[in-house]
């Protein structure tokens, strides 16, 4: 009898060992710099049928999230355990083990402290997808450090190169347009000319740009009646929609209370983002124009059909220069253009995009309630 009860002693204590061991290993694992979440969890269930009390019989599945993972094809068995794993007091999936069929004899049964096991490794389980969720926070507030750290860098340098370049271009232009004025030039001077003045102004343009990206151009504010500056801006649009075969929607919600806003910069944000959706479509579709009061603020919405973008385009568009388009097509700046007026005007934009399905910027102002 004695004998008998030793040996449940030394077997009891085994299974303990074992138990042990398996709750090591996966602290070990956890705490493993360099590894992904999917393989961290792959790793663990690795670890878990070692720990069971017939191992050869034992089978794990891990179901967290969008992640299915198992230590065997088809794992699963007659009789199972679970345990859940909870993280922040919401159920993020589960973890189950199986016993299967022996060749010989019946299915035997999981010992309570088995269950307890799994319970544990559940436990850990969380704290492994708390700090996961932790070192994503992380690393995508450092990322916007970073993002905001260069948009400084780059406002700076833009507004130091504007003032520079902004003198010498004044004087091209007014030669120029001295000798467009004398008479009989030939004809191909006359064209030399036209093309001077045409560059020049371009390029002004591309230095107020640049100088809006700055912030160098303070706005200047009034209330105004957004979807006044809609209708009327895209007016002057609306003949190049129509030779692109482009049909223009307007779905403004009338009696819209004003905004505080400078006009010539929200009449910029409709004009580059139109010109966004123009280009975006060259075999024609539809632009939607929108306006809606959503609680306190002015929803401003500009919609294309067009070729949309994908995740890591769509996560690139306002950081200043970068461009899908051709060299002659755009600077990359019209994007960041908007972006910062949007800011300066104590706004915010959504993008909402998607390949082959089209654009939808949103942009939402305080309404004005003096």
């Amino acid at each position: 009898m004695k004998t008998d009860r030793a040996i449940d002693t030394v077997g009891a204590l085994k299974e303990r060992i074992k138990e042990l061991d398996c709750l090591y290993q996966i602290s070990d694992i956890a705490h493993q710099p360099d590894l992904e979440l999917r393989e961290i969890l792959s790793r663990v269930i690795g670890i878990i049928p070692a720990a069971m009390q017939f191992p050869e019989l034992s089978s794990v599945r891990l179901s967290i999230d969008e992640i299915n993972l198992s230590t065997r094809a088809n794992a699963g068995g007659e009789i199972s355990i679970q345990a859940d794993v909870v993280l922040n007091y919401l159920n993020r999936g589960r973890i189950e083990a199986f016993y299967s069929k022996p060749q010989q004899g019946k299915v035997p049964a999981f010992l309570p402290e088995e269950e307890r096991l799994l319970s544990s490794i559940a436990k850990q389980v969380s704290l492994v997808l708390e700090r996961a969720g932790i070192e994503e926070t992380n690393s995508r507030l450092q990322e916007q450090l970073r993002h905001a750290d260069r948009l400084a860098t780059i406002g700076q340098l833009a507004a130091g190169i504007a003032h520079e370049i902004n003198e010498p271009l004044a004087t091209i232009l007014g030669y120029a347009q001295l000798i467009a004025e004398e008479e009989e030039l030939p004809d191909q001077v006359a064209k030399d000319v036209k093309k001077i003045t045409s560059a020049t102004l371009h390029a002004r343009e591309v230095i107020k740009k640049l100088m809006l990206f700055s912030r160098q151009v303070p706005p200047n504010k009034v209330a105004l009646d957004l979807n006044k500056i809609l209708s009327e801006g895209f007016y002057f649009l609306e003949s190049r929609c129509e030779r692109q075969g482009i049909r223009v929607v307007r779905q403004l919600e009338p009696d819209l209370p004003p905004i505080t806003a400078d006009p010539s910069q929200i009449h910029q944000i409709m004009v580059n983002l139109a010109v966004n959706a123009m280009q975006a479509m060259p075999e024609g579709g539809v632009i939607t124009l929108s306006t809606r009061k959503v609680n306190d603020h002015i929803e401003m919405g500009i919609s294309d059909t067009g070729i949309g973008m994908n995740k890591e385009v769509l996560s690139k568009i306002f950081i200043p220069f970068f461009t899908t388009k051709d060299i002659d097509q755009g600077t990359g700046l019209g994007l960041s253009v908007v972006h910062g007026i949007v800011t300066s005007h104590n706004g915010r934009i959504e993008v909402q995009s998607e390949p082959g399905k089209g654009t939808s910027f949103l942009i939402f102002f305080e309404v004005d309630n003096d």
